[in-house]
């Protein structure tokens, strides 16, 4: 059964750094892409940031490249979000995801195509 439980959020000071991981069973972790995704209250789920198998990267916006670095460990079945400069508006729950199936090593899947959550984790950041 896949699994993937996020850790490492919680409540910081704008300009800190957060490392989120999320740690994943249940399925050939090393192939598929993974994804990062957040939902602040009252708006809609965005992508955060993706990786691919080969570890081709994708950010959701300039700013979230210019501040946030997705990783993964397949020894360890882990995908990290290093966030630094956080900003206020940083404040959401952060999810991990996988897509519904094993696509292309370089592919990184749409929105639509993470089917997989984990539960989430809380991330606040204050003024």
């Amino acid at each position: 059964q896949l699994k993937l439980v996020e850790s490492g959020g919680g409540l910081v000071q704008a300009g800190d750094s957060l490392r989120l991981s999320c740690q994943a069973s249940g399925f050939t972790f090393g192939r598929y892409a993974m994804g990062w995704f957040r939902q602040a209250p009252g708006k809609e789920r965005e992508i955060v940031a993706s990786i691919a198998p080969s570890n081709i990267t994708s950010y959701g916006s300039d700013s979230m490249k210019d501040r946030f670095v997705i990783s993964r460990d397949n020894a360890k079945r882990t995908v990290y979000l290093q966030m630094n400069s956080l900003k206020i508006d940083d404040t959401a729950v952060y999810y991990c995801a996988a897509p519904n199936m094993m696509y292309n090593i370089n592919y990184l899947p749409t929105q639509r195509q993470y089917v997989h959550w984990g539960r989430g984790t809380q991330v606040t950041v204050s003024s």
